[in-house]
């Protein structure tokens, strides 16, 4: 089983991009906080996955590039998509999670509504996300800012807000299971049994591979690699993210790391950290290392994205080892220009086998 493993920054200048509601105990009832995770070293603010995958699933719904996005639909307290990962692109690499309800409010409003396309749901139907990505976090503990301000364009007296955000520069870590994607299973197993009968048919009238001893049925090629294309073109051109109106980050990555590997374990986790002053810094050992230890792990080149202006003497080293017999399996470019490399390394006939 092969994997695109990558490694992202967001450099956060002013922001406060995930936030956890107003602070109890703080001098006024309207004052909002930053998401933080609270150690002995400080604090470490973060962005939730939840929080990324909303930003990206939003990217790639409002971006020009084809995505095909699931309806949601709502039924009391809970919401749930179509579950329909042969047409819907977003319902195949983010997974979903979908029963159908026997309540008769439930009925009541399925039927009270007009929804085009459903597809009817027979039995439980749950998918595990061939993407996969972490919590965002800050690489060094910093102190959130509070920003204290006022709402006085009117007559009387004015009405005081506050609100926290901070400097950082945000980690994640993501995966995409290549074999995954475009390949959805039957079997009686959580996470597996992404098709019901309804599903099974449409999956055989739309003509699917069927992979009768894996109990799947799989997208041609070409249709799987279309979608994992759209998807890393949406991270290289990520927007989103709270306050924008105030603070405007660009959460678009400075920075990725990213490769074909076997298996789904992640090797480039310790290459980026902090320095002493809580600056990121490239751990030019850690990096040798995972490119000697997982040498044969590792199926592609190494696509490192790095926008110049950004961190420009971590990226002169890096350059610099790229030049050496150890490093000759980097190719260096801006971000966006790393993710359409891996994409176009995904579209090579001879490389189909990453797929399988």
């Amino acid at each position: 089983m092969a994997f695109v493993t990558g490694l992202l920054l967001i450099d956060a200048p002013a922001s406060a991009l995930n936030n956890l509601g107003n602070i109890p105990g703080e001098r006024f009832d309207n004052s909002v906080g930053v998401k933080v995770i609270r150690t002995r070293e400080g604090f470490y603010p973060y962005v939730s996955a939840q929080a990324f995958r909303y930003w990206l699933r939003t990217t790639l719904e409002k971006a020009d590039i084809g995505w095909v996005s699931a309806p949601i639909y709502r039924e009391d307290k809970i919401a749930y998509t179509d579950a329909n990962p042969i047409q819907w692109w977003d319902d195949d690499l983010f997974g979903y999670m979908r029963a159908p309800s026997k309540k008769e409010s439930a009925r009541a409003k399925r039927e009270a509504e007009t929804r085009l396309n459903e597809t009817e749901t027979t039995d439980t139907v749950t998918r595990a996300a061939p993407f996969r990505v972490s919590t965002l976090v800050s690489i060094a503990p910093v102190t959130p800012t509070s920003d204290f301000g006022v709402m006085s364009r009117h007559e009387g007296d004015p009405v005081p807000h506050e609100h926290q955000f901070y400097r950082a520069t945000l980690k994640g870590l993501f995966s995409l299971d290549l074999s995954a994607c475009g390949t959805f299973w039957y079997r009686q197993k959580t996470g597996f049994r992404n098709l019901d009968d309804v599903r099974i048919k449409k999956a055989q009238e739309a003509g699917l591979i069927h992979l009768m001893d894996e109990k799947a049925y799989r997208l041609p090629m070409e249709q799987r690699v279309q979608r994992i294309a759209a998807l890393f073109e949406g991270m290289s051109i990520l927007d989103g993210g709270a306050k924008q109106t105030l603070h405007y980050t660009d959460v678009a990555p400075p920075l990725v790391i990213l490769c074909v590997t076997r298996g789904g374990n992640h090797i480039f986790g310790y290459v980026i950290g902090a320095s002493n002053k809580g600056l990121p810094e490239l751990k030019l050992e850690a990096l040798k290392e995972a490119i000697t230890v997982f040498q044969d792990d590792i199926l592609s080149d190494i696509y490192v994205g790095w926008a110049r202006g950004y961190l420009d003497e971590e990226r002169a080293k890096l350059e610099e080892f790229a030049k050496t017999p150890g490093g000759m399996r980097i190719k260096m470019s801006h971000p966006r220009q790393a993710f359409r490399a891996l994409i176009n390394a995904l579209k090579i006939p001879e490389n189909s086998c990453w797929m399988e």
